[in-house]
C-alpha cells in the first residue's frame, strides 16, 4: 500500500471527527507531509458542511452528498470485522474498530436536522402569527371606527335635530345625530348652497347653558352634501340646538352673525 493510500479510508472519519487513539495520531503525523491527504480532507469537510447548511437553506449538490455518503462508505462494513493494516515498518497492526463514535457522529447530526426543522418550523408560526394579529388588531380599529360613527344614528337616547332654512322654505337640510353621554356627533348636510371662496359653514353646539361650541366646519361638494363625523366636544354638554353659520376658513370660536340654519330636538 502507498505512503497515503493506507490512510485514505480513515479520512472520512476523521473529516467528521470520528477517528480515536493510535490511528487519529497516525492520521495527523502523516497529513503533516502528505498535501494529497490534506486537499482530499478539506474536500470531505466541505461536502460535510454542505450538508449541514442543506438543513437550513437550498440543497446541497448531489455530488457533494453522494462524495461524503461513498467516502464513509469504505470505511463501514456490513458487520464489525478485525481489520488489519501495515505500518510504515512493515509490522502489521491489527485491532478491532469501534463504530461507536461514527454512530455518535450520525445521532449528532440526525439531531441537528431535527433542531433546524424545528427552528424553520417556529420561525414561519411567529411570522404567521404576527401577521395575523397585525391583521386583528387593524380590524379591531376599523369595527371601533365603525362603532363611533353609528353610535349617534342608531343609539335610542341620541338626539334627531332636523336644521332648516332660516329665511326660505326647506331646500337646504341638515340632520345632526348627537349622543351626549359618549360625546359622539354626526351632522349630515344636503341641498347646501355654495360658499364664496375662503368661506366655510361652522356647526354650533347650543346648549342648555353657556356660549355655542363650536362642533366643526365643512365644504359642500357640488351637489350641495356635506358631512361632520365626531368632532372635538366638551364630554356631557347637553345640547338644546344645533345651529349654522358661514365663517371664514379655520372657523370661529363664536358664531358671525347671522345664523343661517337652526333646528332643536325632535
Amino acid at each position: 500500500m502507498s505512503g497515503h493510500e493506507q490512510f485514505e479510508e480513515d479520512l472520512a472519519l476523521y473529516s467528521m471527527n470520528a477517528l480515536e487513539g493510535e490511528e487519529r495520531a497516525s492520521l495527523e503525523k502523516h497529513l503533516a507531509t502528505c498535501g494529497a491527504c490534506r486537499l482530499e480532507l478539506e474536500q470531505l469537510r466541505s461536502d460535510g458542511a454542505l450538508l449541514a447548511i442543506s438543513t437550513l437553506g437550498p440543497r446541497p449538490p448531489l455530488r457533494a452528498r453522494q462524495r461524503l455518503l461513498d467516502a464513509v462508505a469504505k470505511k463501514a462494513p456490513s458487520t464489525p470485522t478485525l481489520s488489519q493494516r501495515t505500518r510504515k515498518d512493515g509490522a502489521p497492526i491489527i485491532g478491532r474498530r469501534s463504530w461507536w463514535p461514527v454512530l455518535g457522529w450520525a445521532a449528532t447530526a440526525a439531531v441537528i436536522v431535527f433542531a433546524a426543522s424545528l427552528w424553520k418550523e417556529n420561525a414561519a408560526l411567529r411570522q404567521s402569527l404576527a401577521s395575523a394579529s397585525a391583521q386583528a388588531v387593524q380590524s379591531a380599529r376599523e369595527l371601533d371606527d365603525l362603532r363611533r360613527i353609528a353610535a349617534p344614528i342608531i343609539a335610542p337616547e341620541a338626539q334627531r335635530i332636523t336644521l332648516v332654512s332660516v329665511k326660505t322654505p326647506p331646500q337646504p337640510q341638515g340632520k345632526a345625530f348627537y349622543l351626549r353621554n359618549r360625546s359622539n356627533l354626526l351632522f349630515v348636510a344636503n341641498n347646501m348652497p355654495a360658499l364664496p371662496p375662503q368661506k366655510v359653514y361652522e356647526l354650533w353646539l347650543i346648549p342648555v347653558q353657556g356660549a355655542p361650541i363650536p362642533a366643526g366646519v365643512f365644504k359642500p361638494d357640488a351637489h350641495g352634501s356635506a358631512t361632520v363625523v365626531n368632532p372635538p366636544l366638551p364630554a356631557g354638554a347637553e345640547a338644546k340646538a344645533f345651529a349654522i353659520t358661514v365663517e371664514n376658513e379655520g372657523g370661529a370660536t363664536t358664531p358671525t352673525m347671522p345664523i343661517v340654519m337652526m333646528g332643536t330636538g325632535e
